[in-house]
């Protein structure tokens, strides 16, 4: 039996185990496949070449990924390629954008000019870089690389900023009549404080980074990446390599994301920021 303390206001919350979300969501999955079935096979309301069947896309996913046909691993290639470059964006937006964050965090006039025109950088969608990108750097993987790091570092450094001016002023309070001050009440107690918010902002960047990548290639395909996949796809009207890049993006795309969540509730309960499941 179950005592709850008349002094316990949390409200009470039930959330489905993870099992129980796992099969949700592949029941999920094989229903848009057997819809995706139903259309393209059975119904054959779109021409091959249009909206191919999953067997195309499975077909041209695994020539690419480990087979010989059409693409003979060509995929595999790309995915390698693209990881190494997104990678190295990123962690190259994480350090400049932690930097600058942290300055503008602690140091008022650069919060209010820096950081306003971070914010309204942000708006502006990544492909809008690529054509500057590449009339600065030329059609190289520099390019691609600077559409990425610039990408990747505005949410980092605005989640770095955002995140120590929304300490809570007690813990302000607190750390300064311990005699903390200047770099070490940023050290140890601001930056502590802030992590979870901060992880929340590594994961936006991450999301921002990956669509930049996938965009800057797709105009500088020199070399095997996925976006050159889905341009070789575009020009040879192939499809279902078209499909099957575009789902292999998302599932790269997903998969770094559901581990940057893991970690970032992993470090919110312990910050006792939620309950655990």
């Amino acid at each position: 039996m179950t005592i709850t303390s008349p002094l316990d206001t949390t409200p009470s919350v039930h959330r489905p185990s993870r099992w129980r979300r796992l099969l949700w969501q592949l029941g999920g999955l094989a229903l848009l496949l057997a819809l995706w079935w139903l259309v393209t096979d059975v119904l054959r309301l779109y021409p091959p070449y249009v909206f191919p069947s999953p067997k195309a896309v499975w077909t041209e996913i695994s020539y690419g990924l480990w087979g010989s046909g059409p693409q003979d691993g060509k995929l595999l290639t790309a995915i390698g390629n693209s990881l190494r470059r997104v990678l190295i964006g990123y962690a190259s937006a994480v350090l400049l954008g932690g930097v600058v964050g942290l300055l503008m965090g602690v140091w008022r006039p650069l919060r209010d000019t820096v950081g306003a025109y971070l914010t309204g950088i942000q708006s502006v969608p990544s492909i809008a870089f690529v054509p500057f990108a590449i009339l600065f750097f030329g059609l190289n993987e520099r390019a691609v690389l600077f559409v990425v790091i610039l990408e990747g570092f505005i949410p980092v450094a605005l989640a770095v900023s955002g995140a120590l001016m929304n300490v809570s002023p007690a813990l302000r309070i607190a750390g300064r009549t311990l005699g903390a001050r200047g770099l070490d009440l940023t050290t140890k107690v601001l930056l502590p404080a802030s992590v979870p918010n901060i992880l929340t902002g590594l994961r936006t960047a991450w999301s921002f980074a990956w669509r930049a990548l996938v965009g800057g290639e797709l105009l500088v395909s020199g070399s095997a990446s996925l976006g050159a996949q889905l341009e070789v796809g575009r020009n040879t009207a192939n499809m279902a390599l078209v499909i099957a890049t575009i789902l292999i993006i998302g599932i790269i795309g997903g998969l770094f994301d559901a581990l940057l969540r893991a970690v970032e509730g992993r470090v919110r309960r312990d910050y006792g920021l939620e309950v655990q499941q």
